[in-house]
C-alpha cells in the first residue's frame, strides 16, 4: 500500500477514527509490556533492538489505563453529542467528568458521596475494561475528590503527569467544530484531574495535532501548527514549547536518536510535555523510512519501536505515537498481525463506531 497521498490512498474519516483508537491501543499494549523496564532491561529481555512486535511476547499483552481512559473520553463526547443531536444543550465537560467517574468505578474506587452517580452506558458493561492497569495517581486522586476540577479551580494544581495527553486524541476526531473548540474541550477535560498549565496545554496541543491530521495534514505541518497554537497563548508553558521545538528539530536530522539520547533530549515521558514530544518524535523521525518503504504498516512498526524502547513511560509514549499514526494512515495502515494480537478490538471498534454515528452518521 502506498503511503503517498492520492485519491485512492487517502483514508476516509471513518477509517481515521478507527485507526486512531486502534493504533493508540496497539502502541499502548506493546509499551505496557515494558512500562516499568529501563532500556537495559528491555534489551536483556528482547535483544539489542528491543521490543518490536507482539510475536516477542509470550501470551501477548493487555492495554493499559491509557486506552481505557481514551475510550471513556470517546464515551463522554458521544453522550454530549447525543444530547446535542436531540436538540438539548449539554455541558460537554460535565459529560466527560461523568464518563471519567464511571471509569474510576472500574478501577475499584468507590465514588465519593459528593459526586453524582452517573447512569451506566454501553461501555460500562464491557468486562475487559474492568481491570486496574497501573492508572495514573493524579487521575485517581483528582476524580476521587468528587469535585469537578476546572482551570480556575484545579483539583491537583501541581499535577503535570501524562494522564492528560494519553487520553486526549478523541477531541481531535470530532468533525465540524472549530479548532478553538477542540482545544478548549481538551484543556477543560484535562483540568478535571490535572491543574498544571503544561498538562492542560499539552493535551490541547495533541488534540489540535490530531484534528489537523483528520483534515488531511501531514504530521510535521500539523505539529508545527500545534506549536504555533501554544506559542500564541497568553501564558504558554515554556517546557511544552521547548519539548515541541526539540521534537521537530531532532526528527529532521535524518538519524534516529539512541534510546539514551532520546530521553536525555526529550525526557522519559512521565510528564505531559515529555510524553507528547517522545511520541511525536518517534512518528516524525521514521517518516522518511515510510516514504522509502511505501508501506504505512512498516512505518507504524518502526515508529512504535522508537516510541517504546527507552527508559521511561513506554506505554504512554507509544500510545500517543499510535494515535498519531492511526489517524494519519487510517485503519488500513495498521499491521494486520498486530491487530490479531490486540485485546478486545471489538470494544475499541464499537466505541469508534459510536463516535462516527453521532458525528457523520
Amino acid at each position: 500500500m502506498s503511503a503517498d497521498p492520492s485519491p485512492s490512498a487517502v483514508p476516509s474519516f471513518e477509517s481515521r477514527v478507527r485507526g486512531c483508537l486502534l493504533g493508540g491501543a496497539l502502541g499502548d499494549s506493546l509499551g505496557y509490556a515494558v512500562e516499568s523496564d529501563d532500556i537495559a532491561t528491555i534489551r536483556s529481555r528482547f535483544g539489542e533492538a528491543g521490543l518490536s512486535s507482539f510475536g516477542q511476547l509470550d501470551g501477548g499483552s493487555h492495554f493499559s489505563d491509557d486506552t481505557q481512559m481514551t475510550l471513556y473520553t470517546v464515551d463522554g463526547l458521544v453522550e454530549a453529542l447525543e444530547w446535542a443531536n436531540d436538540g438539548v444543550a449539554a455541558d460537554e465537560t460535565a459529560c466527560l467528568w461523568l464518563a471519567y467517574l464511571r471509569w474510576l468505578a472500574t478501577q475499584g474506587v468507590a465514588l465519593p458521596s459528593s459526586a453524582p452517580a452517573p447512569p451506566p452506558r454501553w461501555i460500562d458493561s464491557q468486562e475487559v475494561l474492568k481491570h486496574r492497569r497501573n492508572p495514573g495517581k493524579a487521575c485517581l486522586s483528582g476524580l476521587a475528590t468528587g469535585q469537578m476540577g476546572t482551570t480556575l479551580r484545579p483539583v491537583n494544581p501541581e499535577a503535570k503527569g501524562c494522564g492528560t495527553v494519553m487520553r486526549s486524541a478523541p477531541f481531535g476526531l470530532v468533525p465540524h467544530i472549530s479548532e478553538t473548540t477542540v482545544y478548549k474541550l481538551s484543556t477543560d477535560a484535562a483540568a478535571l484531574t490535572h491543574g498544571h498549565p503544561s498538562a492542560r496545554q499539552s493535551a490541547g496541543a495533541f488534540s489540535v495535532l490530531v484534528h489537523r491530521l483528520t483534515l488531511g495534514s501531514d504530521v510535521r505541518t500539523a505539529a508545527e501548527h500545534a506549536l504555533s497554537v501554544v506559542s500564541a497563548l497568553p501564558d504558554p508553558a515554556p517546557e511544552l514549547l521547548d519539548r515541541l521545538r526539540r521534537a521537530l528539530e531532532l526528527s529532521s536530522g535524518g538519524t534516529l536518536l539512541s534510546p539514551d539520547e532520546l530521553t536525555a533530549q526529550l525526557g522519559e515521558g512521565w510528564v505531559a510535555e515529555e510524553a507528547l514530544a517522545v511520541g511525536l518524535y518517534a512518528v516524525l523521525a521514521t517518516t522518511a523510512g515510510a516514504e522509502t518503504l511505501r508501506d504505512p504498516a512498516d512505518h507504524f512498526r518502526q515508529a512504535i519501536a522508537v516510541a517504546l524502547n527507552h527508559s521511561g513511560d513506554s506505554d504512554s509514549t507509544a500510545s500517543i505515537a499510535g494515535n498519531i499514526l492511526g489517524v494519519l494512515h487510517g485503519e488500513e495502515g495498521l499491521p494486520a498481525e498486530w491487530l490479531e494480537a490486540l485485546e478486545a478490538p471489538d470494544v475499541i471498534r464499537g466505541m469508534a463506531q459510536r463516535l462516527i454515528a453521532v458525528t457523520v452518521g
